[in-house]
Formats: structure tokens, sequence, C-alpha cells
């Protein structure tokens, strides 16, 4: 089982990467990422492959793993902040995703890369949130985990913005801020 969950991780980024730059469309990723994992392993079955693409799709969103700390900082940042989410992920998984980790409540808009026919970090994505929920970039502050998908994203359009590194594998001065736990974010608001 470890050793088909580092091919499938192998391939999903690799395939990850193609989309996020329009090489390659969704249908295509959901499938192939478990094709080409099966490959590995000698077993060339697309109705399969298939079959685990749907399933991938229809219960991975429902599989809760925050980080910690995460519902007490947004129950603090809602009542203070227009809290929106800016996701590369598939519309279809989001709605689900957010509401089965409780998410839902705290973000006023879901702005995902198919509503702005782009993807971070694409500064069009960027442009059509500020578009969609009145936000402006100097008054805006993007959080991420991904150097350049969120914190180079939200610098192209003006933003400031906080790496989330909770592994500490990059610089701190890689973002305008840098946390290692959520909970260092409300101490500086």
């Amino acid at each position: 089982m470890e050793a088909f969950f580092e091919r499938y991780t192998v391939h999903n980024e690799q395939l990850w990467d193609l989309y996020r730059v329009g090489e390659i469309k969704k249908e295509i990723l959901r499938d192939l990422r478990f094709s080409l994992t099966l490959n590995d392993f000698g077993i060339e079955n697309p109705e399969l492959a298939k079959e685990m693409g749907d399933y991938y799709i229809e219960e991975s969103p429902r599989k809760v793993n925050l980080f910690p700390y995460s519902h007490e900082l947004l129950q603090y940042l809602r009542p203070n902040y227009q809290l929106h989410l800016i996701t590369n992920g598939f519309s279809e998984v989001q709605e689900v995703k957010l509401k089965s980790s409780q998410l839902d409540q705290y973000f006023s808009k879901v702005i995902t890369s198919e509503d702005a026919g782009a993807k971070k970090p694409d500064p069009q994505i960027f442009n059509f949130a500020f578009q969609q929920t009145g936000a402006l970039p100097v008054e805006s502050l993007m959080i991420g985990d991904d150097v350049p998908i969120d914190i180079i994203g939200a610098r192209q359009v003006g933003m400031d913005q906080v790496l989330f590194d909770p592994d500490g594998i990059h610089p701190p001065e890689t973002g305008t801020y840098y946390i290692r736990g959520l909970s260092e974010l409300k101490g500086w608001l």
C-alpha cells in the first residue's frame, strides 16, 4: 500500500503541475494519475483507473484532516475580517470538502480556478477574486502553504502574504510574513 501511495503521489504532483499550466484538463488528471500508478505495478486497466478516479473525487473531500487550531483561528478571524478562499481544486470537490470539515461557515466566497478561468499563480485568478469580493490587493492578505502557487501568485498582484510552513522547509523571508503554526497568526493581526 505504501509503495502504491508513493507512486501515486509522484504522478499526482506531476499531473497537477501540468494542470496548473493548462497542459491537461481535469478530466484527464482525474483518471490518468491512477492509470499511471497502476501501470507502475504492471496493471493496465483503464476501467479500474476511472473507477478509482471517480471514487477518489467522491470520497476524498469527506476525509477531514485539519491543521491544529484551524477552527479556533477562523472563529477569531470571521467576525473581524472578510474571509474568502482561492483554490485550484476542482469546483465539485470544494463544497463537499468545506462542508465535511465544517469550514464552509467561515468563508463568504469560494473562488475556484474553474470559475476564474485561470489557476494560481496566474494573476487572473486573483484579479477575478478581487472583482467577485470587492477586496483590494493592498487591503488583502493571502495565507498559503505553497510558495510558487500562493505566495508568489499573491505577490504578483500586490498582496501581502503569509507563508504557512508547518514543516519549516522554507526560509522565513519567503513571504511577507511567516508562520509555522496557525496559532501564530492571531498574535500579530
